[in-house]
């Protein structure tokens, strides 16, 4: 089974471009993307994201194993941004390939579900001049339980 593609960047992300780096093989039958976007709301004018290197680049290769073993993935692509990124900006980008739709869909909303709780990124919004920490909400802890419940 090859490894997860995992690319941590603070430069933005062109999906098109990653697409291109998921080397799915002839047992493929499925490719799956989902693209996070800083998203606009209210005041809001940047998010920042903060990261330990190693910690959160060994967290993202553990979530991609679990999803390659999991899904039975022929190619797993998980590329994250961090830094200060504007409205509109890729914040992540996963894709998925597999030789079924459905283990490369369930594998995307795997991936971003855990990744969301169990990757160490700190998220600051900015409003101006001002700003404050945001940590995942209850939603998104619930989204990951179900997940990572239904393992055990």
């Amino acid at each position: 089974m090859e490894q997860a593609d995992i690319l941590l960047s603070s430069a933005p992300l062109d999906p098109a471009t990653l697409n291109k780096r998921l080397s799915a093989g002839t047992s493929t039958g499925a490719v799956a993307t989902f693209t996070g976007l800083v998203r606009g709301k209210g005041a809001l004018t940047a998010l920042e994201l903060q990261h330990h290197p190693v910690m959160t680049l060994t967290a993202l290769n553990t979530i991609g194993a679990a999803a390659m073993a999991r899904f039975d993935l022929t190619a797993l692509l998980i590329a994250h941004r961090f830094g200060r990124m504007k409205i509109g900006e890729p914040i992540v980008h996963i894709a998925t390939a597999a030789p079924h739709r459905r283990a490369a869909l369930d594998a995307v909303s795997y991936t971003i579900d855990v990744l969301k709780t169990q990757a160490p990124f700190w998220k600051r919004e900015w409003y101006g001049d001002t700003s404050r920490w945001i940590e995942p909400t209850a939603e998104d802890h619930g989204k990951a339980a179900q997940w990572l419940g239904a393992m055990t």
